[in-house]
């Protein structure tokens, strides 16, 4: 069977994640980990990769969708931004996680977020930079169910990973 990844950008601009996603040498890596289906939601981005298809790997690109769900429930792994929905959606399906920082934001709530849910163990993070390194070094065995269906579990956590508790 197929392993795939998705990734999202929410409804933001991420051209930056969007490149190096894409990239020859990230789809080797993926390749090489065993995923052959890369899905990318692009937002409002002006960076369109090309879908293709091959016997080895597919590529398929889209900017919108009603609902993400079903891509996220299909993919063996999610590779999103750091917007609070796109975490918790993917989160709830306990689908494994690589959040990446977009480092333009200027008050980056994104970080202190990642950085919480990677401190309690729901998720791997990281930068572009460090995008291909951390799909080398990941071991996704060690990540934590999050508890689903707990609105307030998540509002507190929020609370705490921005500072407010």
């Amino acid at each position: 069977m197929s392993k795939s990844v998705f990734v999202t950008v929410g409804t933001t601009c991420f051209d930056e994640l969007v490149s190096c996603i894409s990239s020859k040498e990230t789809i080797q890596i993926l390749q090489s980990l065993g995923y052959s289906k890369l899905i990318l939601q692009i937002g409002r981005g002006r960076v369109e990769p090309t879908p293709y298809s091959s016997a080895k790997f597919t590529l398929d690109v889209f900017k919108y969708k009603d609902s993400l769900a079903e891509d996220i429930k299909k993919a063996d792994l999610v590779i999103s931004h750091a917007g609070a929905g796109s975490c918790l959606e993917t989160l709830e399906q306990g689908k494994p996680l690589i959040v990446v920082i977009n480092e333009e934001l200027m008050s980056n709530h994104q970080v202190e977020l990642a950085r919480q849910l990677y401190e309690d163990g729901h998720l791997v993070y990281c930068t572009c930079s460090t995008l291909m390194e951390t799909l080398q070094s990941m071991d996704l065995s060690t990540l934590k169910h999050f508890p689903p269906g707990k609105p307030e579990l998540f509002a507190s956590f929020l609370d705490k990973a921005v500072g407010f508790q």
